[in-house]
Formats: structure tokens, C-alpha cells, sequence
């Protein structure tokens, strides 16, 4: 089978993860092909070069949404593109989630990875719209992680939503409970 990530990419976070003394951990079910992906917690800029590593050396394709802006903009356009961003034309449609359902509607292989805290400090209330999502889309949620007391990065498991955001939701964050982010005080709780 045909590698996903470039050579190049591969490369560089395998350089990064060995300067950084980083290591790949789990990956619970490699064989899902279409998810949301959770990113959590999230309490660094460094988050998103640990992430994308990891998913490079994984070789997997993890996409995250970005206005179409970023995608055709003449300098940063490609380099976004590159590292996994998935245009949304917020202008054929006002809502991210109906986007974002469309797309999997479209695509036979596709994960979209997400922060639901949206900010890097504590956030108790998560935004709902991976879950809407990934209910309708009929998607499972994988749990994607960078445990920084261990310095390992992987994908736990999948949370298949029932419907019932608050239940689900608890499972979610009980897992993310126990792995420490950068600034652990700024985690789940």
C-alpha cells in the first residue's frame, strides 16, 4: 500500500520526535477510514507540531478545517494545504457542521481532527459541534492524544455517539482526564 504522508514530512517529524525524545504510543484501530478526531487537551502552540508528527509518522492522513482563504492564499496556501488543512467555503453555507458532514458525505477516507476546548486555557464547556458531526455523518470520535508527561503521542480508541451528548461527552473527557497536556492545570477536568 501506497504511503500517504510524503517523504519528506515523514522525515521531519521523525527528526522532531528524536530531538524532542517523543515517541509514537497507541493507535487503538488503524483500520477506521472515516472519524472526527479529538485533539486533547489542548494548552499549547505546540500541540499542533507534536499532532501532525505523530499523524506523519503514522501515516495518517488527518485533516483539519480552515477557511478556504487560507487554502488559495499566493504564500501560505500550499504550506496549509501541505500539513492537512481542508478548505470550508463558509460562503456556499453558514454552518461549519452541515460543512463538515458534507464533506464526509464526499470523501471515502477522511479524519478531521479537532479541538473541542477551542482555546489553549481551561475551558469546562467544549463546543458541540464535533458531535453533531460526527451523529450525523454517522462517524465514529477518535481520541487523540499527546501525553507530554510521557512525551507520547497517539489514538487511543473511538467513542461511537448514541445520541446522548451528555453521556457521551463524559466518556470522552474521562479518558482525557488522565493524560497531561503541556500545562497540565489548563487541561480536562
Amino acid at each position: 500500500m501506497a504511503r500517504k504522508t510524503s517523504t519528506t514530512w515523514y522525515y521531519i517529524a521523525k527528526f522532531v520526535f528524536w530531538v524532542a525524545g517523543w515517541k509514537i504510543g497507541t493507535w487503538a484501530d488503524p483500520a477506521i477510514k472515516k472519524s472526527m478526531m479529538i485533539a486533547a487537551p489542548h494548552t499549547s502552540n505546540w500541540d499542533l507540531i507534536f499532532a501532525r508528527g505523530a499523524f506523519y509518522l503514522m501515516d495518517l492522513d488527518v485533516r483539519f478545517t480552515v477557511k478556504k482563504e487560507w487554502t488559495t492564499h499566493w504564500l501560505l496556501g500550499g504550506l496549509v494545504r501541505s500539513v492537512g488543512g481542508l478548505a470550508v467555503d463558509r460562503s456556499k453555507n453558514n454552518s461549519l457542521v452541515d460543512g463538515m458532514i458534507q464533506l464526509f458525505n464526499d470523501n471515502d477516507e477522511l479524519v478531521i481532527l479537532i479541538t473541542p476546548e477551542g482555546t489553549r486555557k481551561y475551558q469546562p464547556r467544549w463546543r458541540k459541534g464535533y458531535y453533531f458531526v460526527a451523529v450525523e455523518a454517522n462517524v465514529p470520535i477518535q481520541l487523540g492524544y499527546l501525553n507530554y508527561a510521557k512525551k507520547e503521542a497517539g489514538v487511543a480508541g473511538a467513542v461511537y455517539p448514541t445520541g446522548d451528548y451528555a453521556a457521551d461527552e463524559e466518556k470522552i473527557k474521562a479518558f482525557y482526564r488522565t493524560i497531561p497536556g503541556r500545562f497540565p492545570e489548563q487541561g480536562v477536568r
